[in-house]
C-alpha cells in the first residue's frame, strides 16, 4: 500500500488529487474504491459454493455417470468458470472507472462578477459560476452541470459520485459488492462479470440436479429419498436458486439497459420525465458501442509527477477589511475638510488685514466679497469630496453624509448673511 503522507509532503504522485479516499496498490497500478473491503466478502460467496460442489458433488458425479477420465470435466468445467468471474470480479474493481480529474481552481472564463446589497445599504462585489450550461450531443442540446467538489463541469452522462468523492464519466451506480463505482472504462466488465456469475448459479444448479436425478435412479428410490442420500447437492440448489433470483434479475435489468443505452443513474433519476433519450442510437449500435467499441484510456496518470502550479486565488475583501477602509476614508475626507477651512480661514483673514489698511466707503463691499469666497470655497470642498466617496462601491457611510448636511448648512448661512450685507 502507497505511503500516502510522503506522497502528500513530497508531491510525488498525482494520487492527493483524489483526496485518498481511494485505495491504491503496486504504485498506483491498481485502484480500488473506499469500500474495498467488501470484496473479500463477494470473493467468499463465490468461491464456497464451489468448493463444496467440487468435493461433495462434482467427485461423486463423476464416479457415478463416467467411471472414466472423462468425468473430470465436470469438476474443470466448474473451476475454469469460476476463475473466469473471479478475473472479471477483480478487473470490475482494480480499474479506473472514469475518473475526471478535478481542477486546483474554477474555471476562469465562466466566472462571473455580481454585487450584492447588504441591509446596511453596503455593496459587496461576489464571484459567481454558473450552475449549469449547454453542450451540443449529436445535434441537440444537452443541459450540463457544475461540480463544487471537483471545481467542473461534469461531461455529458457524468454525476459525482458521493462514495468515492470523484465525478464518474457515464456514471452507473456505485457498486458495493465490487467496492467500486461503475463508469465508462469497467462497465463493460461489470457485465460479463455479473453474467458469467448467473452462469455459474445455472451451472451448479443444474449439476446438483443432475446428481440427485443419478441417485435417484441407481438406488430406484423417490425424490426424497435421493435428498437425503446428498444433502449437499440439496443445499447448492437452494444456495444458487436464491442467487439467481439477484445476478440473473441484474443481468436481465442490464441487458434492457444495454439496449436503450441507458445508464441505472439515468434510468432511476430521468424515468418521470419522459425526456428523449439522445444516446440511444438503435440496438445494434448500443450493444456495438458497449462491448466492440475501444475502451477509452484513463485521463488520469496515477504514478505521474505532480506538476507545480502557482496558486491563482479570487480574493474578495471581507465585510470587516471593506469597513475599515470605509472607515478609513472616511477619516482622510474630513481631515481634507479641516485642511480645506484652514486654508480658507487663512485667505479670509489676509484679506481682513488688507481690508483694514484701506479706507473708504469699499469696505463694506469688501467684507461682502470675503462672505461671497467663504461661500464658494464652501460649495466647492464638498462636490470634490462627494464625487471621492461616490467611487467606493458606491457606498456611502452616515458620517460622510452627516458632514454634507453641516456643510450644505453652512453655506445657506453664509448666503443669508451675504444678502444682508447687501441690503444695507
Amino acid at each position: 500500500m502507497i505511503d500516502k503522507l510522503s506522497l502528500l509532503n513530497d508531491q510525488t504522485y498525482i494520487l492527493h488529487l483524489l483526496l485518498f479516499l481511494q485505495k491504491f496498490l503496486f504504485g498506483g497500478r491498481l485502484i480500488f474504491g473506499p469500500d474495498v473491503w467488501s470484496l473479500p466478502f463477494t470473493i467468499l460467496l463465490i468461491v464456497t459454493p464451489v468448493c463444496f460442489f467440487s468435493v461433495f458433488v462434482a467427485t461423486h458425479l463423476r464416479q457415478e455417470l463416467l467411471p472414466n477420465n472423462a468425468g473430470h470435466a465436470f469438476l474443470v468445467a466448474g473451476v475454469l468458470l469460476t476463475v473466469f468471474v473471479l478475473i472479471l470480479l477483480f478487473i470490475t474493481s482494480a480499474r479506473d472507472p472514469g475518473i475526471v480529474p478535478r481542477n486546483m481552481h474554477p474555471p476562469e472564463e465562466e466566472i462571473c462578477y455580481d454585487t450584492t446589497i447588504s441591509s446596511d445599504g453596503r455593496q459587496t462585489p461576489t464571484v459567481q459560476i454558473p450552475r449549469t450550461k449547454e453542450v451540443m450531443v449529436y445535434g441537440v442540446p444537452v443541459r450540463v452541470k457544475y461540480c463544487d467538489t471537483c471545481m467542473l463541469y461534469r461531461p455529458p452522462r457524468c454525476s459525482h459520485c458521493s462514495i468515492c468523492n470523484n465525478c464518474v464519466e457515464r456514471f452507473d451506480h456505485h457498486c458495493p459488492w465490487v467496492g467500486q463505482c461503475i463508469g465508462v472504462r469497467n462497465y463493460r466488465y461489470f457485465f460479463m462479470f455479473v453474467s458469467s456469475a448467473t452462469l455459474l448459479c445455472i451451472y451448479l444448479f443444474s449439476m446438483s440436479a443432475l446428481y440427485v436425478k443419478v441417485m435417484m435412479d441407481n438406488h430406484q428410490g423417490t425424490v426424497w429419498r435421493a435428498m437425503r442420500e446428498s444433502p449437499w447437492a440439496v443445499l447448492l440448489m437452494i444456495y444458487c436458486f436464491i442467487s439467481l433470483w439477484f445476478v440473473g434479475g441484474l443481468t436481465g435489468f442490464h441487458l434492457y439497459l444495454i439496449t436503450t443505452n441507458q445508464t441505472t443513474y439515468e434510468n432511476f433519476r430521468y424515468r418521470s420525465d419522459n425526456r428523449i433519450n439522445v444516446y440511444n442510437r438503435g440496438c445494434s449500435n448500443n450493444f456495438f458501442e458497449i462491448f466492440c467499441s475501444k475502451g477509452k484510456p484513463s485521463r488520469n496518470d496515477f504514478r505521474a509527477f505532480v506538476k507545480e502550479e502557482s496558486p491563482r486565488n479570487i480574493r474578495l475583501a471581507t465585510t470587516w477589511e471593506r469597513a475599515e477602509e470605509a472607515d478609513e476614508e472616511n477619516r482622510e475626507e474630513r481631515r481634507q475638510k479641516v485642511e480645506d477651512e484652514l486654508d480658507i480661514d487663512e485667505d479670509i483673514m489676509n484679506l481682513q488685514q488688507r481690508s483694514n489698511v484701506e479706507h473708504g466707503s469699499d469696505s463694506g463691499h469688501q467684507k461682502i466679497d470675503i462672505d461671497i469666497m467663504r461661500v464658494e470655497s464652501s460649495e466647492r470642498a464638498p462636490t470634490i469630496r462627494s464625487e471621492a466617496r461616490h467611487g467606493n462601491w458606491g457606498a456611502r457611510s452616515s458620517n460622510a453624509q452627516e458632514d454634507i448636511v453641516d456643510v450644505s448648512s453652512s453655506v445657506r448661512e453664509s448666503r443669508s448673511y451675504a444678502a444682508a450685507e447687501e441690503g444695507r
